[in-house]
């Protein structure tokens, strides 16, 4: 009933109305007025978050107590970043440091001048926002290449060109198993050996992973170099290990130790702050009102920054693989929508194309503005990056009524009058910061697991393992065996697919 009667005020009101400031954490302030929440609404949610034990599951976690429950482990990312006590914490911190010392001591004595990283999914996403937001502080004399898909395309292009003599393949594969990353790798590895022959091959190559024996198979013998990717890390938050070494490479370790201690930071106030005042705890509450209250089934990013126009990629894999879910750990169905869609791009970039659907389109979805400048020397695209960040917001919350089009434009044909008409109401939060830098990079992008772990909490799903994912990978190995002429088990429509992609053009 409550979230019904707020539906029905003016965000302009209820903003008036809750007369908060922005909550401030490592660096980084967010604002939330602009949502259809007053002071009752943030009470209850307040309240059900202690009903739902938030602040005990927060502490689980930096405990290092068992929040996967249905693969029985805990989630120890965040030791990563920060020395903790504990015999697991205290080497999922020494692995990240080993692959430091690894990176620093190639940098010194070997002649790299090309680095080609191959993974996909978490091996891939966070490697590659990383190395596209600070791409103007890259060693100028080493090249960083991504492949990720299956597709031969990829690869080619990440390997055109170099010179195998000063290339380093990187593999990143928790498993080892990911079809596509052992396909681009044996790929990647011929194409070493035909070039400098078996015996050289190996000191061109390394191998990130939590499965060595996999990886000791692969190698049948070969003395390749690999890294620790703790069991207890989950892909879609390894940014923070070995798996980014090839961005230890690239920037040296100076730029990767300032992203680990700006997320040690949010760790922090993560850890310490009080409910209503925890950032990533009001988000979590923010995201189940909106989804499972509301009705809103999307999200749009919107990040006024440069340096984080891979970010809306990176997030969909964080909320939508952790609480992508309609089933609880104990195999009990939701009977709630969960994490909404996300989405989003580079602003003022959207502006110019998604942006005409979430002012004036049917649905309502609610925004997240980030405004973090690159830099401030250039004082009027700092200003010109912020009046449009801070114009779009106003707009989409208060609209534009007929009365002011009137007022304004009177000689206008009713017609066009009334398609000029901005609705308003479209809720949005503004997350602002004074310049982008790895430290800060690295705190928002922990504040994102934090809260996506408190709203999965809420929910009461597991936002730690991902079983939506492997049937697809199951399915596709029976579809190649009949793509290759097998007997196998599927639909009609499938059956019929495969056989018209055997034909010959």
């Amino acid at each position: 009933e409550l979230a019904v009667s707020l539906k029905h005020q003016s965000l302009s009101h209820l903003a008036a109305e809750a007369g908060t400031d922005p909550i401030e954490a490592a660096g980084w302030a967010v604002d939330i007025r602009r949502h259809y929440i007053n002071a009752e609404t943030t009470e209850r949610l307040c309240e059900y978050a202690d009903s739902a034990a938030l602040e005990a599951a927060r502490d689980a976690l930096f405990s290092g107590q068992v929040v996967n429950p249905s693969e029985h482990r805990p989630a120890l990312h965040w030791a990563l970043r920060t020395q903790a006590s504990g015999h697991d914490a205290e080497q999922v911190f020494r692995s990240v440091q080993q692959a430091l010392s690894m990176a620093d001591q190639i940098r010194r004595d070997r002649d790299i001048k090309s680095v080609v990283h191959i993974g996909i999914g978490g091996s891939d996403f966070g490697p590659r926002l990383l190395a596209d937001a600070f791409s103007d502080q890259q060693d100028p004399g080493l090249q960083l290449r991504f492949c990720a898909n299956v597709d031969p395309l990829d690869l080619n292009l990440a390997l055109a060109g170099l010179d195998p003599r000063t290339t380093l393949i990187i593999g990143i594969s928790k498993s080892f198993g990911t079809e596509e990353t052992l396909y681009n790798l044996r790929r990647a590895r011929a194409w070493l050996e035909a070039s400098l022959g078996p015996q050289q091959t190996p000191h061109h190559m390394l191998l990130v992973t939590a499965n060595r024996q996999r990886a000791e198979n692969w190698l049948n013998g070969a003395d390749i170099a690999t890294l620790d990717l703790p069991e207890s890390v989950g892909g879609r938050y390894s940014i923070w290990s070995a798996a980014s070494v090839a961005i230890m490479l690239a920037f040296g370790p100076d730029l990767f130790k300032a992203f680990l201690n700006g997320a040690a930071e949010m760790d922090q106030h993560v850890r310490t702050a009080p409910l209503r005042t925890n950032l990533a705890m009001r988000l979590a509450l923010l995201d189940v009102w909106n989804t499972s209250l509301m009705g809103f089934g999307a999200r749009a990013v919107l990040a006024y920054s440069r340096r984080l126009r891979m970010l809306p990629t990176y997030l969909q894999q964080l909320e939508m693989e952790s609480n992508g879910k309609s089933v609880r750990p104990d195999g009990t169905r939701l009977d709630t929508d969960t994490t909404p869609l996300l989405w989003g791009g580079e602003g003022s970039i959207g502006q110019h194309s998604y942006h005409q659907w979430l002012h004036q389109g049917t649905q309502i979805v609610p925004a997240e503005f980030i405004l973090a400048p690159g830099a401030r020397s250039d004082a009027e695209g700092v200003e010109a990056l912020s009046a449009h960040a801070l114009a779009q917001a106003e707009v989409l919350a208060n609209g534009r009524s007929l009365a002011q089009i009137r007022a304004e434009e009177p000689d206008l044909p009713a017609e066009i009058a009334a398609q000029k008409v901005h609705p308003g109401g479209r809720p949005s939060t503004f997350i602002y910061t004074s310049a982008l830098t790895p430290q800060r990079l690295g705190a928002l992008l922990a504040l994102y697991e934090h809260r996506t772990y408190f709203a999965g909490k809420l929910w009461g799903i597991n936002s730690f393992d991902q079983w939506g994912v492997e049937q697809g990978k199951t399915m596709a190995g029976q579809i190649r065996s009949a793509l290759q002429g097998k007997a196998v088990s599927a639909d009609p429509v499938t059956r019929d697919l495969i056989s018209r992609l055997g034909r010959s053009d």
